[in-house]
């Protein structure tokens, strides 16, 4: 949940359960049943614990997918988040059932570069649109069928949900979403590009909620939302429609009692005050919860097991993001209990912008709330023998000690790898990693078992086997190894580029792509690689005579590129007997089997990126391991030719600390997708609009800026002309009391405090994942009819005479746009009165406005918090160089 709302919001989740819900917890879930015993007949293999690294598939937290992003940059892990409007796949105006996937398909491919999987929602509102995708996403061909309701506190415009032709329309969406990716992978699973799908489509941001326009219409707003009938027909139709992605919802709705959904807290853990009471969203009433809470709601109904077999996940409320674990394992002001709410929702995964573009590896507290979430697989022991001959029994025993399962049937692989290092053999087994369910879980105090926290016994450890063959494995001692196998491996380089032209990914992204990351186990015998060493094995195998593989080719070299072909050589390997050719591979596909130490790789495409691999065979049929990868890049290019136009910079704006620059927009003969900003010879920016800031330069220094265009396939334009900014000289620093300077101590908003050592934040801006930015030692908040800015005071202002904001508008005017509350008032900024009974404009250059406080009603002795709503119809940014009270 990307903005501030308030406690109605969530209470309008009780008028949403299901009339039949139950009227007690299920209690505590029954237990697995036992399994089979290890194979005390095999030789028992023991290892050690060691915390799993960081970054692991379907897990963790998930940063907002934005297209270009450097996601190398971000907090490691195997996700993404993304919302997408429902008209940006349902186009056409005359089709409710024609589909164009392109907009979903780019953002699954983009995320795969990354190695992440994608977490999403669709959704038909959407306040303000997202900054990427629109605030409007009612499908055009149901334009004119049905009734439009205008949410006149968010600006929206909500369809009748109930109206046949929607209902029609969404149900028909879900069944072709479904038929298309639930069985997209591998064996009929689900795409392996997908992680968490969030059901969406009904009410605010795809929340299930249209606050205030919903079901409590005492408050004089009508009800927007649809009748508990059609919430069940549009859950019913998920529930049956899915088979494999796993499904989320906000609240436990009408439909959901038994469907095989999980759930989605969008204010995971945070602390709200109502009435002067601060209680939790997430834990139940028993532990400081309201009574909408989101684990009280589950309670509720009986659902608070639903984690076994549906994943639950959510996002960090954003007011708290940034400081979300400074109290582990506990919590801190406005953050709850963590361990509990982590323990007790069994949350795998969470939106946490600020978090995973903020937090550092090396906190400890994060790395351990981390590694807490969802499944922690350990092996523990292998029973298998030393020496295998013909067909041999392998048991590998699984257990977990996170607090929710792995919840897709991914691949266990079984392997042997040389002493080279390489994989020489490899078997898929049919183990269900779903089955190993956390050893411990946390009961609810309503449970009735025990004072909090108690512990219960739940999973067991799962003792996995399989009878191999060891046929066409050459006699020799091998590493016996596994690894569970991570299904975006297929989706490899070559394949992107393979991908239609409506929805192929830029060279320059494709070039990006980085190796998957694989499920680690909390083992320290497990390599980077993904592989976990279980032990020696000696086979007797089926070889006779040669048995010893070559060297490994050495000193690969490019030596050569055309636009269509790639030229190698490198160093011949060795034999015991003698080499007789080689393999060339090329992005992890088999290129060429020379018999030589050269090889020239044709009919390659132009002007794209290539990795190269060469391993030696003998006449035995013995491989090498890989030799070290080379990089080649074909020269020209193929498709689109042709630059873009030249654009005409010019100079819009500076401070002391930042250059604000514009142009022209370039032509192409099929597009421009961006442009490159350098500042001398260096690339500062890479924006895709015709205007860019440098932040973070020098007061009183003169920089030289050009500027290029791009398209698509990476043609660049001639540089554009010179132009060279001084910046203006260093501001003198704010007077009197300082509530924040935005000069980066503490820095906002990963510290989630102002210079008064209090809370701060925003939400539902088109920044920095809706907290605003700041940049060149100022908070920039741009907004379009949606954001909200809150910082606390809670010091005595009575002797301090004006509240100062220092601050300037993109445009000018912005004063109409946002109200500003402290102390008890709330005003429309342009309505506040200055010394001589002026009113407050914003222009384009920093001015201070100086509000005199008891002139305008604001308590001094009491002002509590400063707070900014942006939800006047305006859109534009402002910037705020400081606040202070003097």
């Amino acid at each position: 949940m990307r903005r501030l709302v308030t406690a109605a919001v969530a209470a309008l989740s009780i008028l949403l359960l299901p009339t039949a819900a139950s009227a007690a917890p299920a209690g505590p879930p029954a237990r697995p049943p036992v399994g089979p015993a290890a194979d005390t007949g095999l030789t028992t293999h023991t290892y050690a614990y060691a915390d799993a690294p960081l970054g692991q598939p379907l897990k963790g937290f998930a940063p907002y997918l934005f297209p270009g992003d450097n996601l190398s940059t971000k907090y490691p892990g195997g996700l993404v988040w993304s919302y997408f409007a429902l008209n940006e796949v349902m186009k056409d105006p005359a089709s409710c059932t024609a589909f164009d996937w392109s907009v979903f398909e780019k953002a699954l491919d983009e995320a795969a570069v990354w190695g992440r999987q994608v977490a999403f929602r669709f959704y038909l509102e959407y306040p303000g649109g997202s900054g990427t995708h629109p605030g409007n996403g009612i499908p055009p061909c149901l334009n004119g069928k049905m009734a439009l309701r205008t949410n006149g506190f968010w600006g929206t415009v909500s369809p009748d949900y109930d109206d046949p032709d929607v209902i029609n329309a969404l149900v028909g969406f879900i069944n072709a979403f479904a038929a298309r990716y639930d069985h997209a992978g591998a064996g009929g699973t689900a795409d392996p590009r997908i992680g968490f799908m969030s059901l969406g489509l009904v009410g605010l941001w795809g929340e299930w909620h249209t606050w205030p326009y919903d079901r409590d219409t005492a408050d004089g707003y009508p009800d927007l939302m649809p009748t508990d009938a059609t919430i069940r027909t549009i859950i019913g139709a998920y529930d049956t429609a899915f088979d494999n992605i796993q499904l989320e919802v906000r609240y436990p709705l009408a439909g959901t009692e038994n469907a095989n959904i999980g759930f989605h807290d969008d204010s995971w853990p945070y602390k709200e005050w109502r009435n002067g009471q601060l209680k939790g969203m997430t834990l139940p009433v028993s532990m400081g919860g309201w009574d909408d809470a989101f684990l009280q709601l589950q309670l509720n109904t009986g659902t608070e097991n639903r984690w076994v077999t549906q994943s639950i996940g959510g996002e960090a409320r954003p007011e708290i993001q940034g400081s979300l674990y400074a109290g582990w394992p506990g919590g801190n002001n406005q953050v709850d209990d963590v361990l509990a709410a982590t323990e007790l929702t069994h949350i795998t995964w969470m939106i946490n912008q600020i978090g995973a573009g903020g937090y550092s590896t090396s906190d400890p507290k994060v790395a351990a709330g981390v590694r807490k979430m969802g499944y922690n697989l350990h092996i523990p022991q292998a029973n298998f023998n030393a020496t295998a001959s013909g067909t041999f029994k392998v048991g590998v025993t699984m257990r977990n000690d996170g607090v929710a399962p792995f919840y897709y049937p991914w691949t266990t692989v079984i392997g042997l790898r040389d002493a080279s290092g390489q994989i020489v053999k490899t078997w898929d087994t049919s183990w269900d990693l779903r089955q190993v369910q956390p050893l411990k879980i946390r009961a609810f105090p309503d449970w009735g078992v025990g004072a909090d926290p108690t512990y219960l016994d739940f999973g067991r450890p799962v003792n996995f086997s399989a009878t191999l063959s060891t046929a066409g494995v050459p006699a020799g001692s091998y590493s016996l190894v596994l690894k569970i196998r991570n299904p975006l491996e297929a989706v490899t380089p070559d394949v992107l580029r393979a991908r239609p032209a409506a929805s192929r990914l830029t060279d320059w992204v494709i070039d990006q792509w980085r190796p998957r990351l694989p499920l680690s186990f909390a083992n320290a015998n497990q390599g980077a690689d993904g592989w976990v060493d279980l032990g020696t094995m000696t086979t007797t195998g089926t070889c006779s005579g040669d048995c010893v593989a070559p060297t490994v080719p050495s000193n690969p070299t490019v030596t050569g590129v055309t636009n269509t072909t790639v030229s190698l050589s490198w160093t011949a390997s060795t034999d015991n007997v003698g080499v007789t050719g080689y393999q060339v591979w090329r992005d992890g596909v088999l290129a060429g089997t020379p018999t030589g130490a050269t090889f020239t790789d044709t009919g390659r495409a132009p002007g794209q990126t290539y990795r190269y691999t060469v391993r030696a065979v003998d006449a035995a049929g013995n491989v090498s391991g890989p030799s070290a990868e080379v990089e080649a890049r074909t020269t020209g290019c193929s498709g689109d030719c042709t630059a873009p136009s030249t654009p005409v910079l010019s100079s819009s704006g500076k401070t002391d600390t930042t250059v604000t620059l514009s142009w022209t927009g370039a032509t192409d003969n099929v597009g421009v997708t961006g442009y490159e900003v350098f500042r001398g010879s260096t690339l500062v920016g890479s924006p895709t609009g015709t205007t860019f800031t440098d932040t973070g330069r020098t007061a009183s220094t003169a920089y030289t800026y050009t500027v290029k265009a791009r398209d698509a396939a990476g043609n660049r334009s001639a540089a554009s002309n010179a132009v060279t900014v001084t910046t203006d000289a260093a501001p003198q620093p704010p007077a009197g009391l300082v509530l924040d300077d935005f000069d980066g101590t503490p820095a906002y908003p990963s510290a989630a405090q102002n210079d008064l050592g209090r809370w701060t934040g925003g939400n539902c801006f088109l920044d920095g994942g809706g907290s605003g930015i700041v940049t060149g030692g100022a908070l920039s908040l741009r907004y379009n009819n949606c954001g909200w800015f809150g910082s606390d005071v809670g010091v005595d202002l009575g002797t301090r005479t004006y509240l100062v904001i220092r601050v300037k508008g993109a445009a000018g005017g912005e004063q109409q746009h946002f109200n500003l509350g402290l102390g008890g008032t709330t005003k429309l900024f342009a309505d506040f009165t200055l010394d001589g009974g002026a009113h407050p404009v914003i222009t384009t250059t920093y001015q201070d406005i100086r509000i005199p406080m008891a002139a305008n009603g604001i308590n001094r002795n009491s002002p509590s918090q400063l707070a900014m709503g942006f939800w006047f119809g305006g859109s534009s940014t402002i910037t705020i160089d400081h606040i202070s009270f003097e």
